[in-house]
């Protein structure tokens, strides 16, 4: 029986680690981020990475980690508001910034699961989106060519997985994971529960096995991001 458990984080991303390389990674703002893998990826020293995430997380946690120790070279996200080491690096023109409508971002991971090497799209048509990107006319609308994204590595969170690496997430920490385990050459999976291969409903799967080669258990910090109170 495929067992797919690893006993840590950083075992589970044991030679899969190297400089230069792509990492799409799961997330929207602190939600459903793979904490500890984050971590892992920046203690295992790795330099020169271009991160694929709808966000750059926030100075002291998820990728805004990797920017404090400058092992990001380009980031190719969607926003990037709440992460003042960012706009620093960027500003400086230390950082190479890649800017995707959010829908677009999440379409061409999708896309580059899928094996579809690219999409037209109306999103962007007549704005700075689109300079240098070809387009074509569809019943007379104006469509602009994007490019699927096959990442070298995929980080995701889930919430519960079998032992063959099936996944469930939980409630809106599935956001951009989904797309992110499938478009990764590999894909490691932190989960806060696993159980025995066979126990999961299928009908209940959101992102089959096939597409995650390592997974890891996890006891997560779930941050909040921005934390709003109501007066007493």
């Amino acid at each position: 029986m495929i067992n797919k458990v690893f006993p840590s984080a950083p075992a589970a991303l044991e030679g899969l680690a190297a400089d230069g390389m792509t990492v799409a990674v799961g997330g929207f703002g602190l939600c459903g981020i793979p904490e500890q893998l984050i971590m892992a990826l920046r203690d295992s020293g790795v330099t020169g990475i271009t991160a694929v995430s709808n966000n750059a997380g926030v100075d002291d946690w998820g990728l805004g980690l990797l920017l404090q120790t400058r092992q990001i070279r380009k980031m190719v996200s969607s926003y990037v508001g709440e992460n003042a080491e960012f706009e620093r690096q960027f500003m400086a023109q230390e950082l190479e910034v890649e800017f995707n409508p959010q829908g677009t971002l999440a379409e061409r991971m999708r896309a580059g699961g899928a094996g579809i090497a690219g999409f037209y799209t109306r999103t962007g048509v007549g704005t700075v989106i689109a300079e240098g990107k070809e387009t074509k006319v569809f019943d007379g609308e104006t469509y602009v060519l994007e490019t699927g994204i096959v990442a070298d590595l995929a980080l995701v969170r889930a919430w519960k997985a079998d032992r063959c690496g099936n996944l469930v997430y939980r409630k809106t920490a599935r956001n951009f994971n989904p797309m992110v385990a499938t478009c990764g050459r590999v894909t490691v999976a932190e989960v806060e529960h696993i159980v025995e291969t066979g126990e999961l409903d299928p009908d209940n799967i959101h992102t089959p096995g096939i597409f995650v080669d390592r997974i890891v258990l996890t006891t997560p910090e779930k941050r909040i991001e921005q934390r709003t109170v109501r007066p007493r």
